[in-house]
């Protein structure tokens, strides 16, 4: 895979892709801006739709937001499974003093 691209160049990239025409019509087409930069189009899409999302111009969860759901998701698998290790060694445990008799 790829390494991905700097943020930098994301950037400007979906700056160049907003920026209007000379007379300031309408706006250069996505897939000649990504084959000029040397990237997909879809790529310059996704990287769009993002900034759009992100400025707020678009519902949807920002890349913060997003990136703090992942961490959320991850600790929440985290403590699940030391929450199942806590309640087999608590059984285990009990188990053991429980004394006939």
């Amino acid at each position: 895979m790829p390494r991905p691209h700097p943020p930098e160049f994301r950037r400007r990239a979906v700056e160049l892709a907003n920026q209007r025409d000379e007379k300031g019509d309408q706006l250069q087409p996505v897939s000649k801006t990504a084959a000029d930069l040397g990237i997909s189009d879809s790529c310059l899409r996704n990287w769009i739709a993002r900034a759009a999302v992100d400025s707020g111009q678009r519902p949807g969860l920002s890349s913060d937001e997003r990136g703090e759901l992942v961490e959320l998701r991850r600790r929440t698998r985290v403590l699940e499974v030391e929450n199942e290790i806590l309640k087999r060694a608590s059984a285990y445990f009990a188990r053991e003093n429980v004394l006939p008799n």
